[in-house]
């Protein structure tokens, strides 16, 4: 049995687990007990993601962030559903060693893959475990919304199909807003940009949310270039897996008397609230927000989960790391706030 008592960190927490469901051959669902008064701290939105605490006999422990795969909406417990990887030491640990009445540290919910408008008509794709946030937001907008929702969905086979009757009963339950197209590998290969495209096609005018792995993600960006659709209305999620330990409890930078004179000034707009700040140069945004007692969105503080991300509206920054992110987002203002050191000595900043 797997057994925490004390978390390691003051922003997680140590929960147990109500459920683990096998999905397929090489993947599982975790469902997560959720006590009333931690309630508040682990409310999530569709498409969002939890990091667990994977116990490790090498390093101690790794992190790794899983998206939660069940809705806010119509699910009574969160779940994370986890798929094998090849030399993945946390997916397998966890899908050969987690049992009902088992518990885990895990940090509160994060990520900004998620929907604003579920009136609006989405086109959803996913390959994969890619499957996970997308089913979430799935759910959320067929309970909540009232437009059409149309599913690409990539597999190697039927068996490796995650969440196959699931989706079964929610085609049947919303025959006139939900389609669900499959592909599958072994009958029709490797999905490519014109054969997405040509998928695609009918839907050209939808929100369009994806999910998968490298190679399928480019194919449909791609795609959706072909057909015209504004890259503010295509939405990506992308996996990796962290380096470093969001579950520590490092000491803030200090900050000397010569560098807090030469702080930049920020607005930063957060939750309709707006925070006026000197912002030291060595400081990334989010130790800056943090320092103040500022509840700042924020998972691996790596550059690597995109949680921290934010617009510039005024002033320019620097980056220690950005590979997330895609030049079109560079370009459209998108940072990362646990990366960012500001450049300009005056900066306005909106999350």
């Amino acid at each position: 049995m797997t057994t925490v008592d004390v978390p390691h960190s003051s922003r997680s927490a140590v929960l147990r687990i109500s459920a683990v469901i096998p999905e397929t051959a090489d993947a599982c669902s975790v469902v997560f007990e959720v006590p009333e008064e931690l309630r508040e701290r682990f409310a999530y939105q569709c498409g969002q993601f939890l990091t667990l605490r994977i116990p490790s006999e090498l390093t101690g422990s790794v992190a790794r962030c899983y998206s939660l795969a069940s809705s806010p909406h119509t699910d009574d417990r969160p779940k994370v559903t986890v798929k094998r990887t090849a030399g993945g030491y946390a997916s397998n640990w966890v899908c050969d060693n987690l049992r009902a009445g088992d518990t885990l540290e895990v940090l509160p919910p994060s990520g900004t893959f998620t929907v604003k408008d579920f009136d609006e008509n989405l086109l959803l794709f996913a390959a994969g475990s890619g499957i996970t946030p997308v089913i979430s937001i799935l759910k959320s907008a067929l309970d909540r919304g009232n437009g059409r929702v149309v599913l690409v969905y990539a597999n190697r086979d039927p068996e490796s199909v995650i969440f196959a009757g699931e989706l079964r009963e929610l085609a049947a339950k919303h025959p006139q807003r939900l389609t669900i197209v499959h592909w599958l590998e072994t009958l029709q290969g490797l999905p490519n940009a014109e054969a997405l495209a040509r998928l695609a096609a009918p839907y050209a005018d939808h929100r369009a949310y994806m999910c998968g792995p490298k190679p399928f993600m480019d194919g449909v960006h791609d795609a959706l270039a072909q057909l015209g659709l504004p890259r503010n209305r295509t939405h990506a999620e992308v996996f990796n897996s962290l380096s470093g330990d969001p579950f520590s409890t490092d000491s803030p930078v200090e900050v000397s008397d010569e560098e807090a004179a030469d702080a930049a000034t920020v607005e930063v707009e957060l939750d309709g609230q707006v925070h006026n700040l000197r912002w030291p140069r060595r400081q990334t945004l989010v130790d800056l927000m943090l320092s103040k007692g500022i509840d700042v969105p924020y998972s691996c503080q790596e550059g690597e989960c995109g949680s921290c991300a934010c617009t510039v509206v005024s002033g320019k920054v620097e980056m220690d790391s950005c590979e997330i992110l895609d030049p079109e987002d560079i370009e459209a203002g998108y940072i990362l706030g646990c990366q960012a050191h500001p450049v300009t000595d005056h900066l306005k900043i909106q999350f």
